[in-house]
């Protein structure tokens, strides 16, 4: 389990894109959860991101002008599976995304989040292949969250909490490390690992990637809003 330390003397302005994308996630979980069985499995199929939308069958990008299912590859974030999905991806994105949206900012980090995760979906959907696979969830946009934290945060620490015995030990870890392992993990997990097949790895693993790219490029923008909020 990773703990975020944050530093308790630096000035922040109000984050907000974070707790408001925590909020969408809760409340379109709980809307889901209301309807009947087959009017959920009905709304995933509807607003799930499904092999076929924008991927044809022999595995090419279809329908440019049609909105709807590049559409889907957004709404497909704010659908889980059940609890333990939901509850993976908030406890990431506030880890990871509050810290990233200080630096980068409400609207920067929105994008990211939106088009970082449309475009692990659609990754996921070109890997998968398959027409009977519904993609739902927000890990690929969490993925790019924790690649642009690496981006950003390159010699940061998290706290580890390590379990020996009947007791837990709290360590500090260097970030990279730590982020490396998932990302070594991520890449196993799309051959060989227990959940092949049920999880769409390879949208972490791209969600991941944009991430870095997008803070990378996005570094001399970044800069600038921070000299702003200094006055300098």
């Amino acid at each position: 389990m990773f703990v975020s330390i944050p530093n308790r003397h630096a000035r922040t302005p109000f984050r907000w894109a974070v707790p408001m994308l925590c909020a969408l996630l809760w409340l379109a979980f709980l809307w889901a959860s209301t309807r009947s069985a087959n009017e959920h499995y009905t709304l995933l199929l509807d607003w799930g991101a499904l092999y076929g939308g924008p991927v044809g069958t022999d595995g090419t990008l279809v329908n440019w002008l049609d909105a709807g299912p590049w559409l889907r590859l957004v709404t497909a974030l704010f659908l889980h599976a059940d609890w333990a999905h939901l509850l993976g991806n908030l406890v990431f994105l506030l880890i990871f995304g509050l810290p990233a949206e200080r630096l980068m900012g409400a609207w920067r980090l929105l994008v990211l989040f939106i088009v970082g995760g449309a475009l692990a979906n659609l990754s996921a959907v070109l890997a998968i292949g398959a027409p009977d696979r519904l993609i739902i969830g927000a890990s690929g946009a969490v993925s790019a969250l924790i690649g642009a934290y690496l981006a950003l945060f390159p010699r940061a620490r998290l706290g580890v909490v390590v379990p020996l015995g009947l007791f837990l030990e709290f360590v500090r870890a260097p970030a990279s490390l730590l982020i490396g392992v998932w990302a070594v993990l991520q890449v196993i997990f799309a051959y060989i690992g227990p959940a092949f097949g049920a999880v769409a790895w390879t949208a972490h693993l791209a969600g991941f990637l944009f991430g870095v790219v997008f803070a990378l490029i996005s570094r001399h923008a970044i800069g600038q809003r921070l000299r702003r909020l200094k006055g300098y």
